[in-house]
């Protein structure tokens, strides 16, 4: 979720045959549309098919056959392990929000990395930039 800006139901709904060389199709994703493209780093997309082999999962079949519930849990807990409180939708946010800081044109965050139809849906998940923030980014900009 944090590598993808995918949503928790969409990782949950992964099969090994959606699994493509350079990205992940989502079927039936939240938009409507027959599916959409999910970019994420190659480590993940190895570690991914090593992991349904291992499992020796069938290619129609979920990589992750556990409920909402559980992947909420899981979450949580891997949270309080770092002493911060987490939910699944932060990991989506998180990978917006570090897309954007690093430089990537807000429009690439939106609609590939989102998936968003609408710019000012993406502008919301970004949320307000502290002063230190801004700052910094002046200083790289014009310093």
């Amino acid at each position: 979720m944090a590598r993808g800006g995918m949503r928790v139901g969409e990782v949950l709904n992964l099969t090994p045959a959606d699994i493509q060389e350079r990205n992940l199709t989502i079927q039936n994703p939240k938009s409507g549309r027959v599916g959409e493209t999910v970019y994420v780093p190659q480590k993940i997309l190895v570690r991914l098919t090593a992991y349904a082999n291992a499992k020796d999962i069938d290619s129609n079949d979920r990589i992750f056959p556990i409920s909402y519930v559980a992947a909420w849990s899981m979450v949580k807990k891997a949270g309080k392990m770092v002493n911060i409180e987490l939910r699944p939708h932060d990991l989506r946010r998180h990978a917006a929000t570090y897309a954007s800081r690093s430089g990537t044109p807000i429009e690439i965050v939106s609609k590939v990395i989102l998936r968003h139809a609408d710019l000012s849906t993406t502008q919301r998940y970004l949320g307000k930039v502290n002063d230190t923030e801004a700052i910094r980014w002046i200083e790289t900009l014009y310093g």
